[in-house]
């Protein structure tokens, strides 16, 4: 686990849950709350679509059952915004002891929650282990979305929009939004995106509507129709060009990433996307990509984000969310997420502040698919901006 000084301990188990928030525990330490844990079984509502990530939630379970007598069950969802909506009917029907202590969630969902006033808080930055989240390197560990988290969710991962493509087919990669689309008439039917409202189809979107406008200002304040008229023009006129060259001369689009993922391999793709920079150097590892498959980004930069974990309001099991969350963040937690073999979920950490021991757990060797020069990450725009943008382009291409 990691450690911290005795100064650090004594602010924040002091602190720890207290703060000003009106949903606060009744507890006043960490050493409270722990004890206050034990026993209790922790709801943890998160997507099931990978068995990686569904075998690194059983470890760390195991691990909260043996450590702190914290139960966790791994509810398997496909979607956080049907949990925003269970909790959402939950608190309007006046249930206190709800049926989701913590769920993982970012972006658009966690905006609903946080102004619907449906989450515990502020308790993020009341963790133990925040103290070694790298909030400066890594500024949307505290802003998702362009929403400042303010506590309400703590962090737990890294992600950024990144490309495949098999080097010995695809030497040059394309680097931008023009060569893109230089790339696919040179390759038709050969690139495609996932349909939105797939959330990798909508981050594919969002790169383009960033990349077209000269300036990205408007994109980190909520929508206006105005400013949605204005700046998607760009993107549809760009679409309306690239959507011929695509798979299916784009009247039909890749269900998920995934898919692209399986039709790169199979050589139907030339071409596919991931939100995870270290997708294909797990599925190299896997045997389901050839070594010679390699990640990059666009050298301008890629939208990049935080996942988190967020307790509702409601959470009967709020003590065993804080006791989970907190070793979700250890620095054993997350190189164990980070380790290629395991899942290759980036870490929130600032790795260099920790003690020397703790960096070896993070020292990997470098392996086939890893991105080797990463780009800027771009701070995803306001969450407002999502459900217009899929809305048009629904209007406009679903058909």
């Amino acid at each position: 686990m990691t450690t911290f000084t005795r100064r650090q301990a004594l602010t924040l188990m002091g602190t720890a849950i207290v703060g000003t928030s009106t949903h606060a525990a009744d507890a006043t330490n960490w050493s409270s709350i722990t004890a206050q844990a034990r026993g209790q079984t922790v709801y943890f509502n998160a997507w099931a679509g990978s068995d990686t990530i569904n075998a690194y939630i059983r470890w760390a379970a195991e691990q909260v059952q043996a450590r702190f007598g914290v139960r966790v069950e791994h509810v398997k969802v496909s979607d956080a915004a049907d949990v925003v909506k269970r909790v959402r009917n939950e608190k309007a029907a006046g249930k206190q002891d709800g049926t989701v202590d913590l769920v993982w969630i970012n972006g658009e969902n966690f905006l609903a929650m946080k102004r619907e006033g449906l989450l515990f808080g502020p308790f993020a930055d009341r963790l133990p282990n925040f103290a070694w989240v790298d909030v400066q390197g890594k500024p949307t560990t505290t802003l998702d979305f362009a929403e400042p988290v303010a506590g309400m969710e703590a962090p737990w991962g890294m992600a950024q929009l990144t490309f495949l493509v098999d080097s010995k087919l695809t030497p040059k990669a394309p680097q931008n939004t023009t060569e893109l689309l230089t790339f696919a008439s040179a390759n038709p039917g050969r690139v495609s995106y996932p349909r939105p409202p797939d959330f990798h189809g909508t981050t594919f979107l969002k790169q383009l509507l960033l990349d077209l406008n000269s300036t990205r200002e408007p994109f980190y304040k909520p929508v206006t129709p105005e400013a949605f008229a204005r700046t998607s023009a760009p993107l549809w006129a760009y679409l309306d060009r690239l959507h011929p060259q695509l798979w299916r001369a784009g009247k039909q689009f890749v269900s998920n990433a995934a898919a692209m993922r399986q039709m790169l391999a199979d050589g139907e793709l030339r071409w596919a996307l991931t939100f995870n920079p270290n997708d294909a150097a797990n599925e190299i590892a896997a045997g389901r990509m050839q070594p010679s498959v390699s990640s990059y980004q666009f050298a301008g930069g890629t939208i990049g984000n935080t996942h988190f974990v967020a307790i509702p309001v409601n959470a009967s099991a709020k003590q065993g969310a804080l006791v989970f969350a907190n070793f979700l963040l250890s620095a054993e937690a997350q190189a164990r997420k980070a380790d290629i073999s395991i899942w290759g979920d980036p870490t929130v950490l600032a790795v260099q502040r920790l003690g020397a021991q703790e960096q070896k757990l993070f020292a990997g060797k470098s392996v086939p698919g890893q991105v080797h020069n990463a780009a800027p990450a771009i701070p995803e725009p306001h969450g407002s901006w999502v459900e217009p943008l899929e809305k048009e382009w629904l209007v406009r291409y679903a058909a």
